[in-house]
């Protein structure tokens, strides 16, 4: 066991046995499985867990923080709560809302993310939106698209290698 940098216990144990068939807590033949300790980053992306493993590059992985940094500026990610700005208009059975004013910045930074995954085109779009702006991992992003294992890496690659074009890196 170890005790992480905040003072938190981070442990590694089995779940459900080593293999299939294995009584709680034991491997193959019956002994049990040491622990092992991990550090866990929870604030790491499925973009910077590539860069830091060295499947994309010092730009492609910079070309890829300035998508989803446009992505978030132009308040694109689904909002998780409620917009009390204004009340609803209309009559006591409700109305509707009036439409939000996006700042310049905001229209600025759709813009640009429209740009780039035009740029990039309709083929590598897909997994930069799902990887780099959704956050979601290599796995799921290949099994929502129907590629094969290992076959995203390679594309969102490509797709990384164009934005770096885009916002002229490196």
């Amino acid at each position: 066991m170890a005790k992480a940098r905040d003072g938190r216990l981070l442990v590694e144990r089995a779940i459900g046995g080593g293999t299939v068939g294995a009584p709680n807590g034991a491997g193959a033949r019956g002994v049990p499985l040491p622990a092992r300790s991990v550090t866990v980053n929870l604030a790491e992306s499925p973009l910077g867990w590539l860069f830091s493993r060295g499947f994309v590059s010092r730009a492609q992985y910079d070309a890829g923080e300035r998508l989803r940094g446009d992505y978030e500026r132009a308040a694109l990610p689904p909002s998780v709560t409620m917009t009390w700005d204004s009340a609803p208009m209309g009559s006591r059975r409700g109305g509707q809302a009036p439409a939000s004013n996006p700042t310049g910045a905001q229209i600025d930074a759709r813009r640009r993310f429209d740009d780039a995954l035009a740029f990039a085109g309709p083929g590598f779009c897909d997994i930069l939106w799902r990887v780099v702006c959704a956050g979601e991992r290599m796995r799921e992003a290949e099994s929502a698209l129907g590629w094969p294992a290992r076959g995203g890496k390679l594309v969102l690659g490509l797709a990384l290698d164009r934005l770096v074009v885009y916002y002229r890196i490196g």
